[in-house]
């Protein structure tokens, strides 16, 4: 499927080669992740939150064969994943879609790909937020939706700020937690069926009252498709890969495969177990899989859900607000946004923009339509690094590096576009607001950075002037600053 570009040799001989600026390997990150360690690296960005909360509304939309639109967007993501195992290993450094798109096209679509990123992770935190006060929460305490999400995403917002460390520690335990969660529904729904309940029909019923198989399928796909977001993001830790060629792809395709397998399996209990109606009235859907087959306690499930919810949200609100702070630092974003706690040393003022936006955009939007606004903002970003692998062909990059049939980011292309045909035209108002605000900010930077380049051009050419005699030569008498 594909095919190695370059050799081994050339590849070594390059990464110890000085950089252009005479940076060795010495500065370059130490290459410690193993195919296994990638593996479940990736995994735990896949695996999450999503299926917790979004099964019901896949449902609503597809009909009772929820399986169906899982197995479409894990095929979609599939494609899009193939252009980042080539972009990955071409050029196996952190920066993901906002590097590769800068290479094919600019710093400006750099700069809107690398905002898309940013706002994808503050509408998911929101999403998530909205799941943590629904039928989950329920089981102990019935709260309004709007006020949970504001109290929530306050609390995480001060675990984020209390530091990184401890916020990755509780990851372990978390994704653990969730993946027993979800190993729980497959074998209550697996008991279910056995004992002769549950109605195995409905896992090929397809369509509902207002559109046909095929749109209901499409329709489906669009949720479905946030529940395999994650992957992107695993090609910041390439640079740090032992054998980038061979086991990113590896790690990449294995952890997506196996994501699928579960929620597909998830989707088949779900679907089997509960009425279709009434999976896609409820904002717990998996609880009702445990309503349903009895021998776990509503309640212990309800708790791994809301950890399973809250870890998504943690992790995804981390990467956000240094994904900010990040921007800022490098003067694409204000200034105001690199402050950090004195003590701690948090990107604070980050955390805290980044957060209000989140309780803002959970204040106006149900769970359905912000995770359909990020799988909008997620399609602009994939359809420019689909079409970068092509435009980057042209570019040698990594001598030993995977590359991709063509055919796939082709088809990459077609499924983004595909896919943004089924998104709901008060989504795509949503979404073009936010890319709008992203462009503006792209053309300011740009402008910025122009202005600054023009500007160290001629006050170099100033400086040179005024050190140099008539003759050319350098004035001994004037002290030089040492860079």
């Amino acid at each position: 499927m594909a095919r190695r570009v370059g050799n081994s040799t050339s590849a070594r001989a390059r990464t110890d080669t000085a950089a252009p600026g005479g940076t060795r390997e010495g500065t370059a990150l130490k290459r410690a992740l193993t195919t296994p360690l990638l593996y479940f690296f990736i995994l735990g960005d896949v695996l999450g939150a999503g299926v917790y909360v979004l099964v019901g509304q896949v449902a609503a939309d597809a009909g009772g064969a929820v399986w169906v639109p899982l197995v479409v967007a894990l095929l979609l993501a599939l494609l899009t994943a193939a252009s980042y195992a080539e972009l990955a290993t071409k050029y196996p450094r952190a920066g993901g879609a906002s590097h590769y798109a800068t290479r094919a096209f600019g710093p400006f679509a750099g700069f809107v790909a690398g905002f898309c990123m940013l706002a994808a992770g503050v509408v998911s935190v929101a999403a998530l937020a909205r799941g943590f006060g629904g039928d989950y929460l329920s089981a102990f305490v019935t709260l309004p939706v709007g006020l949970v999400a504001v109290l929530f995403l306050a609390l995480l917002a001060l675990i984020n700020a209390r530091g990184i460390k401890e916020s990755t520690r509780a990851n372990v335990v978390a994704t653990l937690i969730e993946v027993a969660g979800l190993m729980v529904v497959i074998v209550l729904g697996a008991w279910l069926l056995l004992r002769g309940d549950g109605d195995v029909g409905r896992l090929t019923q397809l369509g509902t009252a207002e559109q046909g198989a095929a749109a209901a399928v499409l329709s489906g796909s669009v949720l479905a498709y946030y529940s395999f977001v994650g992957f992107e993001t695993s090609v910041n830790v390439a640079e740090e890969t032992r054998d980038p060629r061979r086991s990113y792809p590896r790690a990449l395709f294995g952890a997506l495969a196996t994501a699928g397998a579960v929620y597909v399996l998830v989707g088949l209990a779900a679907s089997a177990a509960v009425p279709t109606t009434r999976l896609a009235e409820s904002s717990g859907p998996l609880l009702e899989v445990v309503k349903e087959a009895g021998g776990v306690p509503e309640r212990l499930f309800s708790a791994i859900a809301l950890v399973a919810v809250a870890n998504g949200a943690l992790l995804t609100g981390i990467m956000s607000s240094r994904l900010t702070y990040g921007m800022a630092k490098d003067g694409l974003l204000p200034s105001a946004l690199t402050k950090v706690l004195p003590g701690r040393r948090t990107p604070w003022a980050a955390i805290a923009v980044t957060t209000v936006l989140a309780m803002l955009l959970a204040l106006t939007g149900s769970v359905a339509t912000l995770a359909s606004t990020l799988v909008l903002l997620l399609l602009i970003v994939f359809l420019m690094v689909n079409t970068a692998v092509l435009v980057l062909r042209r570019d040698e990059g990594e001598a030993d590096h995977f590359r991709t049939p063509t055919v796939l980011p082709v088809l990459g292309i077609a499924s983004c576009v595909l896919l943004a045909t089924q998104i709901e035209g008060a989504v795509w108002l949503r979404g073009l607001t936010i890319v709008a605000v992203g462009a503006l900010l792209g053309a300011v930077a740009t402008a910025r950075r122009k202005r600054g380049a023009l500007g160290d051009g001629r006050q170099g050419g100033q400086t040179a002037a005024a050190e140099t005699d008539p003759s050319g030569a350098p004035d001994q008498n004037r002290p030089h600053e040492h860079t």
